[in-house]
């Protein structure tokens, strides 16, 4: 099983490209990328978590995609302050509730930066986050090349957490693209190659991700994924690349030619990107 979709869905550079413009009364995102993808890993619980009546809504919205599964990135205050408040594991745990009650929770995405590299105290403090979160498929994104080596492998399988593989600009001492498997879940995030904006203090997020993977690029990414899988029960392959649709794009020629057949593409996005004539039905 490989389930495939971007990373996030709402966002305000994708109406008129990736949704229509002016939006239909009723409209809704999420409903609507799930008649395309089988997977959306959720942004904003990194930002805060999740209010249970909002994700009870979004199960509603995928209901028709049996297939779908969500995945969302743990709130930053346990990964990149590491402080989190009293109340911040309960209200995170309250709030994707209803997403684990329907079945539709795939992966909690532990995210670290850069910064967050491998010591005796991260390791404990790492150890320590899978204690708390345990109930969960857990994946932790690390960038640093310092965590890349068979030891800590080895922990995280004993430990039963997924290594995330990453595509990003590369520079110094950072992860470097593979396809390792510690966990029964797989997962692949593709962030992208803009090694001008990436450790950029000046660059938003827009800019931070923005790059539109050619097929070429792609090209090893699908056999790594292929090779997950093989091992995983579960694989996720995210697009991050979310700057003005970019992900979208890349995430249905990844499903397309995974899938060896024609996919459905939003009509809209057609005309800011006709290339995809080639993988649409």
């Amino acid at each position: 099983m490989i389930r495939i979709g971007p990373a996030g869905w709402k966002y305000k550079d994708w109406e008129g490209v990736v949704y229509p413009k002016p939006k239909p009364r009723g409209f809704d995102e999420l409903a609507y990328l799930s008649g395309y993808f089988d997977a959306i890993e959720i942004n904003t619980s990194y930002y805060g978590p999740p209010r249970a009546e909002t994700a009870k809504k979004w199960v509603q919205s995928v209901d028709r995609n049996e297939r779908f599964r969500f995945s969302a990135k743990l709130f930053h205050s346990f990964t990149h302050e590491r402080k989190p408040a009293p109340n911040d594991e309960k209200e995170f745990k309250d709030g994707i509730g209803p997403l684990v009650d329907a079945g539709r929770f795939g992966a909690l995405l532990i995210q670290f930066p850069w910064s967050f590299k491998s010591s005796p105290e991260n390791r404990e403090y790492l150890i320590a986050l899978q204690k708390r979160f345990r109930e969960y498929p857990l994946v932790v994104e690390v960038r640093h090349a310092s965590w890349l080596d068979e030891q800590i492998l080895d922990l995280l399988t004993e430990l039963g957490v997924a290594i995330c593989n990453i595509d990003q600009p590369l520079f110094h001492r950072s992860v470097k693209p593979a396809a390792h498997v510690t966990a029964a879940v797989g997962y692949v995030r593709l962030h992208g190659r803009n090694y001008k904006q990436w450790f950029s203090k000046d660059a938003d997020v827009r800019e931070r991700y923005d790059h539109l993977y050619s097929l070429d690029e792609l090209d090893p990414w699908l056999t790594r994924a292929k090779q997950i899988a093989e091992d995983a029960t579960d694989t996720y392959v995210v697009t991050n690349n979310h700057n003005i649709g970019k992900a979208v794009v890349n995430a249905l020629e990844i499903s397309s030619i995974l899938r060896h057949e024609p996919i459905a593409v939003p009509p809209v996005l057609l005309n800011s990107y006709p290339e995809l004539q080639e993988f649409g039905r």
